[in-house]
């Protein structure tokens, strides 16, 4: 239920219409299971379902996939910062420990790292839900896919390429091991994360 819930939430993020055909490509399973998943999910009071216009998650229901998504994301990189993983191991692993793992266990990691904001590869880590959300400033890395920025400090290395106080930035694509694809202004340009690290952007 719970891998259900969190790709309704993915996908709910990219502004999709959340249908049970995008369920079933997503979690590689039949679309009848997906129905059938789908009816318990409602008769649970965790997503509503309209006939030809897909699912959307209810309040408890989003409450339970942020968690989750919470849980991998920091999971995710504690086993890159701590245990030494690689990045093409932590996700399955994360996978794995995400539905088990207490409260405690996670805040205790959450403390560790320095509570993150963004796990090894740029996305978000959602704050706990019925805390309070997590402001609109943070590193450059962890902006969204195409959601516009305005950058607030930068290192002088950086300014000298144009990434300045005031200039607009995007985020236009996070490949895994490769470097951050922005769109600054009017030009785009290739950055390492590292570099992305070291600018503070707020969201427009």
């Amino acid at each position: 239920m719970e891998d259900y819930l969190k790709s309704i939430f993915r996908l709910e993020e990219r502004q999709q219409r959340v249908t049970t055909q995008a369920l079933a490509e997503r979690l590689e399973v039949a679309p009848a299971s997906v129905t059938s998943m789908v009816k318990r999910l409602a008769e649970r009071g965790l997503l509503t379902h309209e006939r030809y216009h897909g699912v959307e998650l209810t309040e408890s229901g989003r409450r339970v996939a942020q968690e989750m998504i919470r849980h991998h994301r920091l999971l995710e990189l504690y086993l890159t910062q701590a245990l030494g993983f690689d990045q093409d191991q932590v996700h399955a692993e994360a996978e794995r420990l995400e539905h088990f793992i207490s409260e405690q266990f996670e805040d205790r990691i959450d403390q560790i790292l320095g509570r993150p904001t963004c796990d090894p590869h740029g996305s978000p880590i959602p704050s706990r839900p019925g805390q309070a959300p997590v402001g609109e400033e943070g590193e450059l890395a962890c902006l969204e896919l195409f959601q516009p920025g305005r950058v607030l400090q930068a290192p002088a290395c950086l300014q000298e390429i144009g990434i300045v106080p005031g200039a607009k930035v995007t985020v236009l694509g996070k490949p895994q091991g490769a470097k951050v694809h922005l769109r600054l202004e009017q030009e785009e340009l290739l950055l390492e994360v590292a570099r992305c690290r070291e600018v503070l952007v707020k969201r427009d």
